[in-house]
């Protein structure tokens, strides 16, 4: 169940980075609805991590979350604000997929 947290925590992280990157291509009221988004979706993050380090070990949490943003950043900004797709980033982003998983198995919960 933790470990399901921690996913949905990361998944808040690409949350609040998209809204950012979103305010900051608007204006006005605009880009303070993006800005509530980012609030919202920082708060959920931080506290389904928090809840999750409650029994996961926090080095492993903590590197599972940065990583699940980072990867779902990258991807929605590609996908969405069409950055580009180079080898060498689709490259590094597999390693840094490789290596979340390979924290999952070998975290001891």
């Amino acid at each position: 169940m933790n470990w399901i947290l921690l996913i949905i925590a990361g998944l808040f992280e690409v949350g609040f980075a998209s809204c950012l990157g979103k305010a900051k291509e608007t204006t006005g009221i605009v880009s303070t609805y993006w800005m509530a988004g980012f609030f919202v979706c920082l708060s959920i993050s931080m506290i389904l991590l928090y809840k999750a380090t409650q029994v996961l070990p926090i080095g492993t949490a903590y590197a599972v979350w940065t990583g699940i943003g980072a990867v779902g950043t990258v991807l929605v900004g590609i996908l969405i604000f069409k950055e580009p797709a180079t080898f060498w980033r689709i490259f590094f982003l597999s390693t840094l997929i490789a290596s979340i998983i390979g924290l999952k198995f070998v975290s001891s919960h």
